[in-house]
């Protein structure tokens, strides 16, 4: 395990989609790029399919509060619930260890 590792929390939204999705990308992109400016912020992931999994990495619990309560993802969440969301489900995890596997034919990345 690094020793310089700093636990961080991931915010884990995941989705499924009413039939009209209509703007829903453009959305989730402006989504994503405010999340990037704000403070705290240290990441995303993310897959749309059938089911939705968007998994966005803070450093703390008060950045995850300031972002849930910013004024432009208010209006998306509002916008998500209204138009295109027929469920979503959010957990909020701390992230104490974290590791990963890679080919060495896969290391031009």
């Amino acid at each position: 395990m690094n020793k310089d590792f700093e636990p961080y929390y991931a915010v884990i939204f995941t989705s499924t989609h009413d039939e009209n999705i209509e703007g829903y990308s453009e959305m989730a992109n402006k989504m994503e790029a405010l999340a990037k400016q704000q403070d705290g912020y240290l990441g995303i992931d993310s897959a749309r399919n059938d089911v939705g999994i968007t998994v966005s990495y803070w450093k703390n619990i008060e950045a995850i509060k300031n972002w849930k309560q910013q004024s432009d993802h208010l209006k998306a969440q509002q916008k998500g619930r209204a138009e295109w969301y027929s469920w979503y489900n959010v957990k909020i995890c701390k992230v104490e260890r974290e590791y990963e596997f890679q080919t060495s034919s896969s290391s031009d990345f």
